[in-house]
């Protein structure tokens, strides 16, 4: 399993083919650094509730939370449209910009992404990069986003690539 890297603030990408442990290494990142936020996009287990629900249900994890950039986000992102509506009603793409909107309004000193633009319509992912690349020179917040490649249009800190063996 690959050591925890150092996270300094900015953008880490995390890349690797499939099965390169991409996924469990953000899984440890938001399990052993504090104020580290991790979700799984597809939001297993919460097909009963709504966008709002899921928001609701992870504010009180996050003392960071941004109200406002949560509603800006829903609307850049299209949701408001969905918001009464239970996650098992929603595409994979709208149920993972739910979860988006959690990662990003959460305000978490470190937050994890896995594969940020599975799924997501073209509209949606400039609204996603736009945002990344905004943050990319904040001076406290690290995002470590995981997917088979780095994004060439987003400002990189740090790339670390997972070789077969989950190792860099």
């Amino acid at each position: 399993m690959h050591d925890l890297p150092a996270l300094a603030p900015g953008l880490v990408a995390v890349t690797g083919d499939e099965g390169t442990g991409k996924t469990r290494l953000l899984r440890r990142i938001g399990e052993k650094i504090p104020g580290a936020l991790w979700l799984d996009l597809s939001l297993p287990g919460q097909d009963e509730l709504t966008p709002q629900q899921v928001w609701d249900a992870l504010r009180p994890h996050c003392p960071q939370w941004d109200a406002q950039l949560q509603h800006d986000l829903a609307e850049a992102l299209d949701l408001l449209q969905h918001q009464g509506k239970q996650l098992y009603m929603l595409s994979r793409g709208s149920r993972r910009k739910v979860a988006l909107v959690g990662l990003l309004a959460g305000g978490a000193r470190v937050t994890c992404i896995d594969q940020p633009f599975a799924a997501l319509d073209a509209a949606s992912c400039n609204v996603l990069r736009d945002f990344l690349h905004d943050m990319a020179g904040h001076a406290s917040r690290t995002w470590v986003v995981a997917d088979y490649q780095a994004d060439p249009a987003l400002p990189w800190a740090l790339q670390v690539c997972l070789d077969e063996e989950g190792k860099s």
